[in-house]
Parts: structure tokens; sequence; C-alpha cells
């Protein structure tokens, strides 16, 4: 493997910003310095007018392999993520079969071994009768254990108390949930089809969905982890009531109970479901103006923790079908970066906080080994960003298998330059390098 050095870039790390040089060798960073010296073996890269950034962590995806495949796989969705500067993802469990024993979990594993980019783990899946198999997860080299409470795409509602009680009793690693109350969502749904029948527009998603449906299940969450010390992760928060749940005068590093908003709640709000439709039909729901910027405003003080996309692809087929047949969720993992920078650019987040939310966060919240920083001795996951290239979402560039994008059409002000993975330059300007440079996540736990 050649040395690449760096030259030149504006280095955004740990809360700073300074112009300088990086060294990376045999697939780490050897030196991060304001000049590196040259030697003749080194490939050069000239990073003048670039910005050199931590390669992103996304949490939460859905890669939709085993099962459902046409609508994404693993190979194809941590090939977008590249494009989009995300160097490793954590990937859902409700698949076809769902990950629920440690078998199915490993197929997961091996799958991604041999054709992702990006570094990757696999949550373990719970159900109302796996409590034994969640039990022999091992927390050294799996990101956690998903608890969907609250149905969504697949069949993995954990809804009896008996079974969360002991969970989060006897689980000793991280757990992270889906919260929404499903009563709550029954009967709301029970009101709005005799209002309204077949003729429910998306509009009224979040009225469905609805935000005290979120606090509950959010509160009953919170309640468990506090009672037993759960190690709880709280994801895709979207409520300004939610808020109060999580602290923010701690270090990340000893909370016990952690959070996530992602990047569609910090953009979109009720009125774009008058455009935008089932294109942004998510789980939960996208609610308000006032809930999106409460959300911004937990971001910035630390109630909130981790920035994420809950990657989430369907067919344009499906997702152009009647509101109650339409599947939730919306593809984001190769435009998050991008989105989340113009937003910096438009002074709603600095991009050192940017870099502080994507990538050392999660590196910190889940114990990622060796990752999310530009450090000395750490992974070389990292990306190069030109703040100055505009960038138009097209159909001709979305490397989704689903073929489509709610940004489709949208420029952007700046562009991934070039993503490396483990020292591995697997995309730049010029397309995808079609090397499999991801390597399976390890946890200092």
């Amino acid at each position: 493997m050649k040395s690449i050095l760096i030259k030149n870039a504006l280095i955004i790390n740990e809360g700073k910003a300074f112009q300088g040089d990086m060294l990376i060798k045999d697939g780490y960073i050897e030196q991060i310095s304001r000049e590196v010296i040259s030697d003749n073996n080194y490939e050069i890269i000239d990073a003048t007018g670039l910005w050199l950034i931590p390669g992103i962590i996304d949490d939460q995806v859905h890669f939709r392999e085993p099962g459902l495949t046409h609508k994404a796989s693993i190979a194809t969705e941590s090939a977008a993520a590249v494009a989009g500067g995300v160097t490793t993802f954590m990937e859902m469990p409700n698949t076809m079969p769902n990950a629920i024993t440690q078998e199915l979990l490993e197929q997961k594993y091996v799958i991604a071994q041999n054709c992702s980019p990006a570094n990757y783990s696999f949550f373990m899946g719970t159900t109302n009768d796996n409590i034994e198999e969640v039990l022999k997860t091992n927390p050294k080299n799996v990101c956690g254990v998903k608890v969907f409470m609250g149905s969504t795409t697949g069949n993995m509602l954990v809804d009896e108390p008996h079974v969360l009680e002991e969970l989060f009793s006897k689980c000793d690693m991280l757990i992270a949930t889906h919260c929404e109350d499903e009563e709550t969502i029954k009967e709301n749904t029970k009101l709005y089809l005799v209002k309204y029948g077949d003729n429910i527009l998306p509009i009224h998603h979040p009225e469905i969905r609805s935000r005290e449906a979120c606090l509950i299940s959010s509160s009953f969450a919170a309640e468990l982890a506090k009672k037993n010390n759960t190690r709880l992760h709280i994801l895709h928060i979207t409520t300004l009531e939610e808020i109060a749940l999580f602290a923010n005068n701690i270090p990340l590093k000893e909370k016990r109970i952690t959070s996530e908003v992602c990047v569609h709640h910090l953009t979109f709000e009720s009125k774009d479901y008058e455009v935008l439709g089932n294109l942004i039909k998510c789980n939960p729901a996208i609610k308000y103006k006032e809930d999106r910027m409460a959300l911004w405003a937990a971001l910035l003080d630390n109630h909130l923790d981790i920035i994420a996309t809950d990657h989430a692809p369907h067919t344009v087929e499906e997702k152009t079908n009647s509101y109650i047949k339409s599947p939730s969720g919306l593809p984001l993992v190769q435009h998050s970066l991008q989105q989340m920078m113009e937003h910096s650019k438009n002074g709603m987040i600095t991009k050192e906080k940017l870099v502080e939310k994507m990538c050392h966060a999660p590196a910190d919240c889940f114990r990622i080994s060796k990752r999310g920083y530009l450090r000395e001795g750490y992974y070389a996951d990292v990306v190069l960003y030109n703040p100055n290239l505009p960038y138009t979402v097209s159909k001709s560039n979305i490397l989704y298998k689903c073929g489509w994008s709610p940004f489709e059409g949208k420029t952007f002000s700046g562009s991934i330059h070039s993503t490396f993975v483990n020292g591995v330059k697997v995309y730049d300007e010029s397309g995808l390098k079609g090397i499999n440079a991801g390597m399976r996540l390890l946890f200092e736990r």
C-alpha cells in the first residue's frame, strides 16, 4: 500500500480548523502537522482549497439485504455511502429474514466483507421471544441491539412490557430503540380512516404518527433505562417534547441515555409534504416547524448527540402508491454530508460542530475503536470536501439502487472530492474505485 501525503488542506477536527498536511501509511494516519516533509515514495495530493475531515459515521441505515434487494443491497448502498463521504455505517436488522439469531446476524457480516467499500457493523434484532439469543451478542464486535418499540418496515415490533423489562435488565450492551407508541398510532389511524377513507394524504402523517406517540414511547424507554441502568440510545428524535428526556450537562462518554437526530428531520417540515408527498413519508414522521427548530437548538446545546440518516430506500413505484399503501422511509446516505454542509453555509451549524456530531460523537457513543477522529495511529477514514464546487443531484449521479432522492434537482454548493477508507481511496471526482476496503468495526467495551 503506497503512502499518501495530503498537503495544504484545511483540517477540521476536534473543534479546530487549521491549514496542514496528513500522511497516510499502511492504512493508518501516520502524521498530522502544519507541514509534513514529502518523500519520493509518497503519492502526493494537493488539497489546496479543500477541507479534510474524518469520514462520516452513520449509526442508522437500512441497506435491505438479505431479502429486500429489489430496493437496495449492501453493495449498492455502501457504494453510495462512500460517494457521500460516509466511511462507516451501522445497519438495521429488519431485513428478510430478520437478523434475530446469531447465525443470521453473521450472514450479513459475510456479505459486507465481500462487497463493502465502507466499514460496517450490524445491529442484532429483538422480538417478543428471542431474548436468550439476543443476550449471546458479542459487544466487542457488534454495534448494538435494536428494539422496535413501534412498528415500521418489517415485523419486529416488541410491545410486551415483561419482554422489554427483561431485556433492559439483562442486556449489558447498547440498546438502540425506535420509539413510537403503537396503540396511539392505531387509534389515530382509525380516526383518519373514518374521516378520510382512502383519501388520507401525506400531510396527515405527522398527525397519525403523532408527537404524543413519540413522547409516550421515548419516555417509557428512558424510564426503563434509568430503572435498570441500561445503556440506551434513542434513535431519530422528532419532537420538541422529547428533548427534555436527555441531559446536556455531562460529557457524551459519561451519558447512559443518548440520542440521535436525522438529516431529514433537521431539513424538512410539515409544509414540505405538499410538494414531496410520500417521498418524505418516514417513521417517525417529519413534523412541524417548531419541532425542527427545537431539534436544531437541542443539537447545538448537546441535548441531542448524533446526526444520522436512517437511510431507508424504497422503489419509486412503492412510494407513489396511495398514502396508506406507500412504505415509510427515504434514501439519504449519499447526500447527508452535502446537505449538512449546506446547513453550515447557511449559518445553522459550524463546520466544527458538524464534524463533532457526524464523526466524533458516533465514535464516542458506540465506543468504536480508532475511528471518528483525525488522530495519529487511527485508521485513515478521511474525506476531502470541496466547498466551492457546486453539485446538482440528478438521476445520472444517484447511486442508490432505488434510483431517486428527495434532493433530486437540488444544487449543493460543495462536493465530495475524495473518500478514503482504511487508507484506500474508494471514491474521487472521477467516480467509485470498485475497491472493497471496508472492515468490520470493533468496539472498546
